[in-house]
């Protein structure tokens, strides 16, 4: 039997913003480390079958490579590769510059820049590339209910989030208890809100679902 600990998140109500996510990405990090690899590995199943249904007929598909507890994306990529639709991954580019590569493979990731995700080798995409796509998958620590995502602090989604089109689909993975409709995640003018999600056992857009209701109540409450 499974006796984790719930999340449970502090509330960060008069803190400045970047102060509450420290304070959030902390906590919620820890939380994800009370996962075992057994687990792990059936929730990163379980998150590709549903994401693929998510990108549904897409061929060309923005992903990422999860590293230690993050929701396992490794299940997904080879998904899509069996499939033969184009992944791009991020990259580290020429004066650290943030770009993208295409996925060939698990066989040829690796570990480009200490602390870095492994990445693909070959030729780098210009961060405009994610234009070109016709689904976008995002990592991130938590959203809530408007749509506000936690990421890790870097910064880089937001901004190449800014370069896509309206119609193109973007969703943010995670997992289930990492839903927070109890309160608001703090967030920046420069935060992009995210209008979809894949966790373990859903895809939902979150205009007009249950979990925007209920953080709307939550939040109306406080």
């Amino acid at each position: 039997m499974n006796m984790r600990e719930p999340l449970r998140l502090p509330q960060t109500v008069g803190y400045e913003t970047e102060d509450a996510k420290h304070e959030l990405r902390q906590v919620i990090r820890k939380h994800r480390h009370m996962r075992s690899r057994a687990e792990l590995g059936a929730l990163g199943e379980a998150l590709a079958e549903n994401a693929v249904q998510a990108v549904g007929d897409a061929r060309s598909v923005a992903l990422y490579v999860s590293t230690g507890w993050e929701p396992p994306t490794l299940p997904l990529l080879e998904r899509l590769r069996a499939r033969d639709v184009a992944v791009l991954l991020p990259s580290l580019g020429p004066g650290l510059s943030r770009t993208w590569s295409f996925y060939k493979g698990a066989e040829d990731l690796q570990p480009r820049a200490p602390g870095r995700p492994p990445e693909p080798s070959g030729p780098v995409l210009e961060a405009e590339a994610i234009r070109s796509v016709e689904a976008v998958i995002t990592p991130a620590l938590a959203i809530d209910g408007f749509g506000n995502r936690l990421g890790q602090g870097g910064g880089w989604y937001d901004r190449v989030l800014k370069l896509l089109g309206p119609d193109t689909p973007v969703f943010t993975m995670v997992f289930d208890d990492e839903l927070i409709s109890g309160q608001e995640l703090p967030s920046d003018d420069h935060d992009v809100r995210i209008p979809a999600v894949i966790t373990p056992t859903r895809v939902f857009l979150i205009a007009g679902s249950p979990f925007e209701r209920a953080t709307v109540a939550a939040t109306h409450r406080g």
